[in-house]
């Protein structure tokens, strides 16, 4: 008997059509843009018709629609990433071995969750009637695309109630948490319904409600954090955070969605989704097995061949994806065979492959380097540049390590074959020739980095699906439900983060710590080590995304104030990030080791030692010898 279609399935094929659509047109509009500007600069002299479609090229790739398509991606990609409970977490959970204890953390960051997401629907509405004007995006009203804001956050809320694990008088528990978040979003549904004309027994309540959340300002903060430390998705921690302290210093709690709106509507983000799915169509497809292959036959005869091959393909992988997670769980278990079939001990092996998962960070067209150079406000070209000869020096000290312990083990080397090479390079140049591709468009000043991004996600789609058929049709839609948990949570710590970020800009908060440090610390090699050793802390509880924008703002007028220049303070803030990952306790990427190697986290740290010491060296060789890191970008500038 087939089943009934319920309204949550109903929406659930609604929200995934959207999604696609939205991430489909941001990958296909900037090319059309490029042929459209193409055509009428060199022929323009077609027949109407032709002329009339390029024209509609040209205004579908206008960056005001490119935008707002980015705010419809991320707000739908928060719902998808909501139902399959993917948002990014410090997930301490499953360490309990209580079932009990499990289920009454997961029912308290469930009811945390839709208090905050309630405040933040019902400030969306009030900043959509208050903020906006109707002003058309191609032919949509703006305010018909901010919809989708409380439209998200309600159905995220909706998600987090149905699945708080509780029974009998416990379901009253999401209600309570409605109810509660209603009542904390008093002032904002206020605004929204009498505007700035309330009567006098309003505003009363108003004020008696920012009087309370004055008193309960500190738990409200101490909880929130707590929740962290327990496994509260960290986009839901930082809206809290934003909401409270913008709430109770004076502000409106609808900047919060604002900021939301002004993030997802950046063009400075256009390119995470694109880059996201290109890692994706890479690690679906077989190309991690044909680059293995390759760099195998190629290096398969120095000692350590295989060491080299492994650190490259995962450096290559972590470029495009952004996130050092993804790597470990898409290639962990080829390269773990393969390196074992060579007879690499296995606790080598896992720990070069854990530890290897970041290495790509430093690269373009990384995501975390794009975040970086919107948050010291430079050129994100001079941060490429400047990451570049820094991530070139971790791969070869990796490589190294590799070859010395490949030597000290007497792993066997095979006799190069030029016929092999040769097959297997033809088998893996369309993927090799992808980076060289896309470095060359953008540093040349050919393509931007929007359009950069959209070649590389239509470049990767013909050769996966079309040349090398790897993938079907049909199998992109399976493509898409794995990136997009990644897409919508890293969008849903991007939106929620610029509005704390806002908040501690706001109140000056990194100037006056700047003039703090200034009196206390007068060696700009001390203020460097304490940089170095908060940063490891701050890799270890937070996410790359929100550490760069909560974080890295508060650290930018320190490096003014002790004269580091900002691409050199954007390389200490990813390379200390990436060796956060890596530390015990909490280091995220051991986590994801632990998972996919299928071992005890305390083994996982002890494997990944030898190679944290080698990282620890790089981040102090980076950190105290900013050549390395501005000595590229002073060429162009």
């Amino acid at each position: 008997m087939r089943k009934k279609k319920t309204v949550w399935d109903t929406l659930g094929i609604i929200e995934q059509t959207c999604c696609y659509a939205a991430v489909i047109c941001l990958g296909l509009f900037p090319i059309a843009g490029m042929l459209a500007g193409t055509y009428f600069a060199h022929i323009a002299n077609g027949p109407a018709w032709i002329n009339r479609i390029f024209e509609l090229f040209l205004q579908m790739s206008g960056m005001e629609i490119l935008t707002h398509l980015l705010l419809v991606t991320g707000l739908f990609a928060g719902m998808l990433t909501t139902k399959d409970r993917s948002h990014l977490s410090i997930s301490i959970v499953q360490n309990f071995s209580s079932d009990t204890v499990k289920r009454r953390i997961t029912v308290f960051n469930n009811c945390l969750s839709i208090v905050v997401l309630t405040v933040i629907v019902l400030s969306s509405f009030t900043f959509i009637r208050i903020w906006l004007d109707g002003s058309l995006i191609g032919f949509i009203p703006d305010t018909v695309f901010a919809s989708v804001i409380p439209l998200g956050y309600a159905v995220m809320a909706a998600r987090f109630a149905l699945q708080t694990p509780v029974k009998g008088a416990g379901k009253l528990l999401p209600v309570a948490a409605f109810l509660l978040g209603f009542l904390a979003a008093f002032p904002v549904a206020a605004k929204f319904v009498w505007g700035f004309d309330a009567p006098e027994s309003v505003y009363a309540v108003t004020d008696a409600c920012y009087a309370v959340a004055a008193v309960l300002k500190t738990p409200v903060i101490m909880l929130l954090l707590l929740s962290a430390f327990i496994g509260a998705p960290l986009f839901i921690v930082i809206g809290g955070l934003s909401l409270i302290l913008i709430g109770t210093s004076g502000g409106e709690m609808e900047l919060v969605a604002n900021q939301i709106y002004a993030t997802l509507t950046s063009d400075n983000f256009i390119a995470i989704p694109l880059f996201t799915l290109t890692g994706f169509f890479l690690s679906e497809s077989n190309a991690g097995n044909r680059l293995v292959a390759t760099f195998k036959t190629l290096f398969s005869w120095i000692p350590g061949g295989m060491i080299i091959a492994t650190v490259v393909i995962c450096a290559f992988f972590t470029t495009f994806t952004g996130a050092s997670g993804v790597t470990i769980l898409a290639l962990g278990g080829i390269l773990l065979v393969i390196l074992n079939n060579v007879r690499y001990d296995q606790k080598f092996s896992i720990g070069l492959l854990t530890s290897a998962g970041s290495i790509g960070l430093l690269f373009p067209p990384s995501i975390p380097m794009i975040l970086v150079g919107t948050a010291v406000q430079t050129n994100i070209i001079h941060v490429f540049l400047g990451g570049i000869f820094p991530g070139i020096i971790l791969i070869a000290a990796m490589i190294i390590f590799g070859i010395a312990a490949s030597i000290k083990t007497n792993i066997p080397v095979e006799t190069f074959n030029v016929k092999n090479a040769v097959l297997s390079l033809k088998d893996a140049i369309l993927e090799i020739l992808l980076p060289f591709i896309l470095i060359i468009g953008y540093f040349s000043g050919a393509l931007t980095l929007l359009e950069i991004s959209s070649v590389a996600v239509v470049y990767v789609f013909i050769v996966e699906v079309f040349i090398h058929r790897d993938i079907t049709i049909r199998d992109c839609i399976k493509v898409f439900r794995k990136a997009f948990p990644i897409i919508g949570g890293v969008l849903s710590i991007l939106a929620i983060a610029q509005a704390l970020s806002y908040y501690i800009v706001d109140t000056q908060v990194p100037e006056n710590f700047a003039r703090w440090l200034q009196q206390t610390i007068h060696s700009k090699y001390v203020f460097l080590l304490l940089l170095n050793l908060a940063l490891l802390v701050v890799g270890c509880l937070m996410d790359i995304f929100s550490a760069i924008l909560i974080v890295l703002p508060l650290i930018v007028p320190l490096g003014v104030a002790f004269g580091i220049d900002p691409v050199h303070l954007g390389i200490i803030f990813i390379t200390n990030l990436e060796v956060g990952f890596l530390t015990p306790p909490v280091g995220m990427n051991l986590f994801l080791a632990s998972y996919r190697f299928n071992k005890p986290f305390i083994s996982i740290c002890r494997y990944v030692l030898p190679f944290l010491s080698i990282r620890f060296a790089v981040v102090l060789l980076v950190t105290y010898v900013p050549w390395f890191s501005t000595f590229l970008p002073s060429l162009f500038k």
